[in-house]
């Protein structure tokens, strides 16, 4: 045997004395030959990649099959063996695991743009989730070495571990692959933070493990006395854990319980409620503090007892009960799960069946089915990946696990859709609530529906809903319901716009010159773009602009004039109509709003005579103003008259703590308020303060104080308001 393959083997015989050591051998020699000539950055040969994967995954004490895969998983794409060599050398599941985890690395995490790819990835797992355990190890081992990459490579692999990966190995209940990718970039991403908490977590540990020995020694004593049989030992503080309680929960250090942990390992189910009974007869619990997730386990099968008591010296502890079983569950989670393949073979139901365990999973299939929009799907995923659960019970008694801070609102969506849309009431452990109320742990809600034909969901439920399926559903619905409406509006207001401006309708509204602007403009089809004007998440003005810029601009327009019945004022120029202005004496001049102060309804306005573009008008208090006063001759008496295809630019500036995400909040709220927005500038100052400027149109100018009001109230907003003048 390869003295190499020798630590392997001997993981791999401690945790699954049935694999196939000659087959797993084989593979190593495969992938060895053909990645002999590739050195990794470090300098290693490349084998030592795929090696560490295996021997990780082996720890994990997942099957020979995906050991063999991990082996050979950057073959296919790194080398010049084939799919088809491979699935001829090693059977369809390996080269299907192969596979999977080729695509896989195909995925750019993180960026909504490629939210499309995060997409393969749900599919590729849910074939067989096995894929998803070989990237976990491969994502691991690759941030141990990641100090030999560009600085560059490492903040973004760093972020799309702590955003993509540790929260998927959460999900899958791998707790130990997740604690160590989430310490490992922390440590990469801000290592200033980091090394203070690990400088704060090592001041205190000695006399934080005084402590601990005492209180394992207690309890330890007390099980023994009870005559039951279990394993007490301290556990193992992760630093990004606690960097997170610290900012997320605004925790002050040394308020963390998890820094003095303990855990209680025993035989059975009736063992722990025994030591649990006995730990409370020594030490009062804190109130509010004790879960049983024995009885109902977490999504990602995490079973346990946790309770925090109040130990020696009044400070709290947390303890951890939990049987031996369960520990093992607990640390790696689905990947030690394989015997349920046996189990399915024999025909039993299969307990272990990771389709029944992994309810997430399905879930995130139909959510998949359901989200066109492929930004919304990654941001439902992201959601679901970082919140905590409650459970609360249905009439009968049965479980549903909803995202904490859920309503009954989430809670009928996740009974069945029907039962959402026709929502109209609920009552929660026997008492009438409103239905935004929040649902908290063992809750027994009943809804009531509406057998009204017409009933469905309000938009108001969008502003609590903390479920992905509830916002996607109603989403859904609205979209539906509203499409006819909206493409009709759409379709009228483009029409009004046209006439108003006396363009040929009948060449501009062809269908080949608007699909073609619809395409442009990333809309499916001319429906689409209609309804995209219907909801006014664009202007007409603007579709009637780019058509007329798309067909060669006016005067080409015009040449089909004479042959179309429209009868028009027009002299190759929109008029002030779309503007909103009139000039005082002639309301046939053409006008423009200038972008340097970006007039709306309600400023007081100067026009100014341009050579060749009609009058331009600028704010009363324009800077640039005080240069034009120079020629009086050539400033007009400008006034309002905006119309209902009046478009008005508007700049803002918004002042905010800096924080990840901050950026996209604000675009996602300004196109929440339905407004198209046209540029956007972002700096950020020492102290962390992130100054963004915004331009963007907007139909009707009173509309601006609720643009205001959202933006304000994002999270670290400090301050959002209209820029004036060109300095601002």
């Amino acid at each position: 045997m390869n003295p190499v393959l020798e630590p392997l083997f001997r993981t791999v015989r401690a945790t699954h004395p049935k694999a196939d050591l000659r087959l797993i051998q084989r593979a190593y020699e495969v992938a060895a030959h053909h990645h002999r000539d590739q050195k990794r950055k470090s300098g290693d040969p490349y084998i030592t990649h795929p090696l560490a994967v295996a021997t990780i995954l082996a720890e994990l004490g997942t099957d020979d099959e995906t050991l063999c895969a991990a082996l050979l998983h950057d073959t296919v794409e790194d080398t010049a063996y084939s799919l088809e060599e491979l699935r001829a050398d090693f059977g369809d599941t390996i080269a299907n695991l192969v596979d999977g985890v080729t695509k896989l690395d195909k995925v750019k995490f993180g960026d909504a743009a490629q939210a499309e790819t995060v997409r393969k990835m749900v599919i590729a797992m849910s074939r067989d989730i096995r894929v998803l355990i070989i990237k976990l190890a491969d994502r691991l081992h690759n941030m141990r070495t990641m100090r030999y990459l560009p600085e560059h490579k490492r903040q973004q692999k760093s972020r799309e571990t702590l955003e993509i990966f540790a929260p998927l190995a959460h999900r899958l209940g791998m707790n130990t692959i997740k604690w160590e990718l989430e310490d490992l970039a922390f440590a990469m991403l801000y290592p200033k933070r980091y090394d203070e908490i690990a400088r704060m977590v090592s001041e205190r540990a000695p006399r934080r493990d005084l402590f601990l020995q005492e209180v394992i020694e207690k309890v330890s004593a007390d099980l023994r006395e009870a005559k039951i049989r279990a394993v007490v030992k301290g556990r193992p503080k992760h630093y990004y854990s606690v960097y997170q309680k610290m900012i997320a929960r605004d925790v002050a250090f040394d308020d963390i319980y998890d820094l003095v942990g303990i855990r209680v390992l025993v035989d059975t189910v009736r063992d722990c409620y025994a030591a649990l009974g006995t730990i409370h007869a020594r030490w009062k619990p804190v109130p509010g503090r004790f879960k049983d997730y024995i009885a109902m386990p977490k999504f990602n099968m995490y079973q346990s007892l946790h309770t925090t008591v109040i130990g020696p010296g009044g400070k709290p502890v947390e303890l951890q009960i939990r049987t031996h079983a369960m520990h093992h569950r607990a640390e790696y989670g689905v990947a030690a799960h394989w015997k349920y393949k046996e189990e399915v073979g024999s025909g039993g139901a299969g307990k272990g069946k990771p389709g029944n365990e992994m309810a997430w999973l399905r879930q995130l299939l139909d959510w998949q089915k359901e989200t066109s929009d492929p930004g919304e799907f990654l941001e439902s995923l992201r959601f679901d990946l970082s919140v905590n659960e409650v459970y609360v019970f249905t009439p009968k008694g049965r479980v549903i696990d909803l995202p904490e801070g859920a309503t009954p609102v989430d809670f009928a969506y996740a009974v069945h859709t029907e039962v959402g849309h026709r929502c109209i009431g609920a009552r929660v452990n026997g008492r009438l609530v409103p239905l935004e109320s929040k649902l908290n742990n063992g809750d027994t809600v009943e809804i009531f529906t509406s057998k009204s034909p017409d009933a469905g969901p309000s938009r108001d439920w969008l502003k609590f809903v903390k479920s992905g399926r509830a916002r996607n559903k109603i989403r859904q619905w609205f979209s539906k319901e509203r499409r006819e409406t909206a493409i009709e509006g759409g379709k009228e207001a483009i029409g009004r716009a046209m006439r108003k401006q006396g363009l040929p309708m009948q060449r501009l509204m062809s269908g080949e010159a608007l699909l073609a602007l619809a395409r442009d403009l990333r809309y499916s089809d001319v429906s689409a773009l209609y309804a995209a004007v219907g909801e006014g998440h664009i202007s007409a003005q603007s579709v009637v602009q780019k058509l007329v810029a798309s067909i060669g601009g006016v005067e080409s327009v015009e040449e089909d004039i004479a042959e179309t019945a429209v009868p028009t004022r027009l002299r190759g120029r929109p008029r002030g109509g779309g503007a909103g202005v009139v000039v005082a004496g002639d309301p046939d001049v053409w006008v423009r709003l200038s972008k340097c102060c970006t007039p709306v309804p309600g400023d007081q306005i100067v026009g100014f005579v341009t050579r060749g573009h009609g009058v331009s008008v600028h704010r009363a208090d324009c800077t640039n103003i005080q240069q034009l006063k120079a020629q009086p001759d050539r400033l007009v008496e400008v006034s309002w008259s905006p119309g209902e295809d009046s478009v008005f630019l508007v700049a803002i500036q918004v002042e905010a703590l800096d924080r990840p995400r901050l950026l996209s909040d604000v675009t996602r709220t300004l196109s929440d308020q339905h407004v198209n927005i046209l540029s956007a500038s972002v700096t950020t100052s020492r102290d962390r303060v992130a100054i963004s400027r915004f331009t963007f149109e907007m139909g009707d100018p009173k509309h601006l104080g609720h643009v205001l009001k959202a933006v304000r109230s994002i999270q670290g907003v400090f301050d959002v308001y209209r820029v004036s003048g060109a300095g601002g």
